[in-house]
């Protein structure tokens, strides 16, 4: 295997979604976060919802302070979470599309629709110093806004290739990597997430440009069998890192 550049985020939401499951206080995500990043993870990633079915206030601020590689903060773009960002100072945001009913996020922003105020939120975004990332599918549309908006770098929603059957496979890397290079030639960093896994990432390996993938439920399930410390290096080794 050639040996990439590819920075791994690993998303920790579902350790509290486990925590939740018994309103309890463990596992901590918190703890998950340090064990993630002394594995070698280059950034952590947690999601906080508006309904906060798992991630906390409590569990950001905290991760905030452990942290010492890179936060990366996914999170709908609301007034109230723009407040919370600019109070935590993660690293990075990524603005999601989010719907209370949905199990995980379905889809990417629609840009085309958004209010002139997205531009607003994302240059205030920017002006604390924090990287601000868009959520898309890979459309050459939604790019081209993104760009539009002045996002730092747009994370491609990969659930449509993760879930597409062997022979649809083919296609749909080829649609990521067209939209990579669209999201590079328009002066943004190219990143990728979503249904990613030990699998299947293989085929992203030569996106051109990809500098950052976000990796949570496969991560976190292979950790109840091998631990979190080897399931997050055995990912980086499938990344070529190690």
């Amino acid at each position: 295997m050639e040996r990439t550049n590819i920075r791994l985020g690993v998303n920790i939401d579902h350790v509290a979604t486990l925590r939740e499951a018994r309103k309890t206080v463990e596992p901590d995500p918190v703890a998950a976060a340090i064990l993630a990043e002394t594995a070698g993870a280059d950034q952590i990633t947690v999601h906080l919802r508006e309904d906060r079915r798992h991630i906390q206030n409590r569990d950001v601020r905290m991760i905030r302070e452990v942290v010492r590689s890179s936060l990366n903060l996914e999170m709908a773009a609301s007034a109230d979470m723009q407040e919370i960002a600019l109070a935590l100072r993660p690293d990075a945001v990524c603005l999601v599309p989010e719907r209370r009913e949905e199990v995980t996020t379905e889809g990417g922003l629609n840009l085309s629709d958004a209010p002139p105020s997205l531009g607003d939120l994302v240059a205030t975004l920017k002006d604390a110093d924090i990287h601000v990332t868009a959520f898309l599918g890979p459309d050459l549309r939604q790019i081209q806004e993104a760009a539009r908006f002045r996002f730092d770098a747009v994370e491609i929603h990969t659930g449509a290739f993760a879930n597409a059957p062997r022979h649809k496979v083919e296609a749909e890397v080829k649609r990521i990597k067209e939209a990579a290079a669209a999201i590079r030639h328009l002066g943004m960093r190219v990143h990728a997430g979503h249904g990613l896994n030990y699998h299947n990432i293989e085929h992203l390996l030569d996106v051109p440009h990809l500098e950052e993938v976000n990796i949570g439920h496969a991560i976190i399930a292979r950790s109840v069998f091998v631990g979190l410390d080897r399931a997050v290096r055995d990912m980086l080794h499938r990344l070529g890192r190690v």
